[in-house]
């Protein structure tokens, strides 16, 4: 099998690392292979695959949609690094306002799979970070939601000595107390 698949503190957050082959040419490694994470409890059809870069100390986040466009992510750090963070915003659920985050690197290779369900954000630690994400449900503005980054009842220690560089919609975020429980369920 071509990946690992390791469970976090939070049910259903999983960490996949793939297989890396090293050569003198560089390498080669699988990014994703349907049969083997559906074996491993990752049964999602992904509809849209995203890639963006930012600049070091750019904060993203914390994003998610709501239903019926809810969306599962699996995200990877292609070039430089970065903080990724998950964040559980089912009201039913006894992880309720915690999160997990993980370093994802061009060096590591990792991937963190986050299913619905989660507000999801990093910020980049390094001069500069691509990062490609696949989706379970395309974009649509109109399910478009967000948390402050900084929400003090969710307190995610970001782990950075620098004040982020937010976009405008990121800096008028709510709080997720702010929400209507309603749409998160």
């Amino acid at each position: 099998m071509p990946f690992k698949f390791e469970k976090c503190d939070i049910k259903d957050l999983i960490i996949v690392t793939p297989q890396v082959f090293l050569d003198n040419r560089g390498f080669f490694l699988e990014s994703y292979k349907e049969s083997d994470f559906f074996k491993n409890g990752i049964n999602v059809k992904f509809k849209q695959d995203n890639y963006s870069k930012s600049s070091k100390g750019v904060l993203r986040g914390l994003h998610f949609q709501i239903k019926p466009y809810e969306q599962a992510k699996l995200v990877r750090c292609v070039k430089g690094k970065i903080l990724d963070v998950a964040v559980d915003i089912r009201p039913k659920s006894e992880t309720f306002k915690r999160y997990v985050m993980i370093e994802l690197s061009e060096e590591n290779k990792k991937m963190f799979f986050i299913p619905s369900g989660f507000a999801h954000g990093f910020v980049t630690l390094s001069d500069s970070a691509e990062i490609h994400y696949k989706t379970s449900e395309e974009y649509n503005p109109n399910f478009d939601r967000g948390i402050f980054w900084a929400d003090e009842e969710i307190n995610i220690d970001w782990n950075i000595n620098f004040e982020p560089i937010l976009s405008e919609k990121d800096l008028k975020q709510p709080r997720l107390r702010e929400l209507s429980i309603k749409e998160l369920e």
